[in-house]
């Protein structure tokens, strides 16, 4: 089984952050009533007043304030869909599985038209709270070991905040320029791990330089 995170890594940018402009743009009430408070939110999580889960909560707010979501998600993946990395296109396989911190709500269209599985951070849409816990980082190790998944034969992602799982495949690979280019997963010195570590618990990603 390969396992594939999936922003930045076989699509190029960031489907929530996409797929919120998409929003806006279509329903500019949002620009009042979501984007003040998510940059409120931001400039709090930053200074440390407010933990991640919340500022992602907030983040994610704006799903909660679409009533035509079920057709905005279609037509941005309609649009967008071209984003999916080739080399990924490539190599797909029917038991590959997606595993992102993005909404479901948002990952699971996608992975529908991939024909492939997928995990991702479930949203209440009409109470604005996540279901479980953040897909992100050594969460996404725990929840694959608790599941009794198979034992994963590639990883790949373009974060280092997702060596908790990179560590649990038979070989992990690391994603860079924009999603388009696959290499080795690095050996991390002790300096680099901790850095790695703060940002894992911190919530923030981590990210070679191109």
């Amino acid at each position: 089984m390969n396992v594939y995170d999936f922003d930045g890594t076989i699509f190029y940018s960031d489907c929530s952050i996409g797929f919120a402009r998409w929003c806006m743009a279509r329903h500019p009430k949002l620009l009042v009533t979501y984007l003040p408070k998510v940059v409120k939110n931001l400039i709090l999580y930053k200074a440390g007043k407010i933990p991640n889960y919340l500022m992602q909560r907030k983040m994610f707010s704006y799903l909660t304030m679409v009533d035509d979501f079920d057709v905005q998600i279609e037509r941005y993946w309609d649009k967008y869909e071209k984003r999916i990395s080739a080399w990924y296109l490539a190599q797909k396989k029917p038991d590959d599985l997606i595993i992102s911190a993005s909404p479901a709500c948002i990952i699971k269209p996608i992975a529908k038209r991939l024909g492939v599985n997928c995990i991702a951070s479930e949203f209440d849409r009409e109470f604005g709270v996540f279901v479980n816990n953040l897909m992100y980082a050594k969460e996404k190790a725990k929840y694959i070991i608790d599941h009794g998944f198979p034992m994963i034969d590639n990883f790949y992602s373009d974060s280092l905040a997702d060596t908790p799982l990179a560590l649990c495949a038979e070989k992990a690979h690391l994603v860079t320029n924009k999603a388009s280019t696959v290499i080795d997963w690095p050996d991390l010195d002790p300096d680099t791990m901790k850095k790695v570590k703060k940002k894992i618990d911190t919530g923030w990603n981590v990210h070679l330089k191109e």
